[in-house]
């Protein structure tokens, strides 16, 4: 089958379009035949090396929208069937393997290419949403990287939650539009957004950040973030580590909340079943979408890394397989 591997980490050059064996299934896993699957920041991370130590060849990606080829006995599964999954050695390949618990199947209304932009970011953000920002209706939210997969699909909940004001920021202003659409009340650059969400708010702050870039942007979440306010921290994008002191937190009464959903997959996996569902009918009922902004085959999947590096898009990257 072909497959994208690599043999050593660095640019976009060490990704080789390839022959590999047909992986084989185990007890409770399934074999997937890919359709699309979705590129992520964290694609680019692990290509460079930059999130540990991995065995080579390795293939990259995380999610996968597809067909079931083959199950183990007794699976709750059938051939034939339309599934999202985190599939366990990547998903720039013909053909995965899946645990049956990061197995979820898709309504038919529901195209490849819709599905395929939303395991990782729709999971990701409701959670995040719901169960880690805890978000009311009345609180004042800021998203970070607002134009990005996570971000837009953040916006996009929030906004399907009634939260009383959403600020997004983006890298660019040309992004705006964009992110407006999607439900965001205002939109500001990293270079703003603290006077910004003080002046929106009577110097009070936002109630929950959400923060996937660190860096600067932690240490400028927190000087406008309100008392008793959270900051929900699940990404390193800018590649330098966010820092606060504790006294930024103790008598503010404010806390830092981390989430990833790569550790839920290995430590915790039987709590995506529940929000699996919940975003499947979500964009099944047209409530929530996200864009493409564009689709490579699989053999220039080099091409797409290129375009997520240079952030020069909107929406989600695909992958055809």
């Amino acid at each position: 089958m072909k497959a994208v591997i690599q043999n050593e980490y660095g640019g976009t050059d060490v990704l080789s379009y390839t022959d590999i064996e047909m992986p084989k299934i185990g007890e409770h896993e399934v074999l997937i035949k890919g359709s699309y699957t979705s590129v992520n920041y964290a694609d680019i991370k692990t290509r460079l090396g930059n999130k540990g130590k991995g065995n080579f060849p390795l293939i990259l990606g995380l999610d996968v929208a597809g067909t079931i080829e083959k199950t183990s006995p007794n699976s709750t599964f059938s051939k034939g069937e339309r599934v999202i999954a985190f599939p366990k050695n990547g998903s720039y390949a013909e053909y995965v393997v899946a645990n049956e618990k990061l197995v979820f199947k898709i309504p038919d209304n529901l195209s490849f290419e819709q599905a395929a932009t939303m395991p990782t970011v729709s999971i990701l953000s409701y959670i995040l949403l719901y169960e880690i920002g805890q978000v009311q209706r009345r609180d004042t939210i800021v998203i970070h990287s607002a134009a990005g997969g996570v971000g837009s699909m953040l916006v996009q909940l929030a906004k399907l939650a009634g939260v009383q004001k959403i600020i997004g920021t983006v890298g660019s202003l040309n992004k705006a539009d964009y992110v407006r659409k999607l439900g965001a009340d205002i939109v500001c650059t990293y270079d703003t957004f603290t006077e910004e969400v003080l002046m929106q708010t009577n110097n009070k702050g936002a109630n929950i950040s959400f923060d996937s870039v660190a860096g600067e942007v932690t240490s400028k979440s927190l000087e406008c973030l309100a008392l008793y306010g959270t900051l929900v921290q699940f990404g390193n994008s800018s590649g330098n580590a966010g820092t606060f002191k504790t006294s930024d937190v103790h008598s503010s009464c404010r806390n830092i909340k981390g989430f990833s959903l790569g550790t839920t997959r290995k430590q915790d996996p039987e709590r995506l079943a529940p929000v699996a569902e919940k975003v499947l009918e979500l964009f099944a009922s047209k409530k929530i979408s996200i864009s493409i902004a564009q689709i490579f085959n699989l053999k220039d999947a080099a091409e797409a890394h290129k375009l997520i590096e240079s952030r020069n898009y909107e929406g989600k990257v695909l992958i055809k397989i």
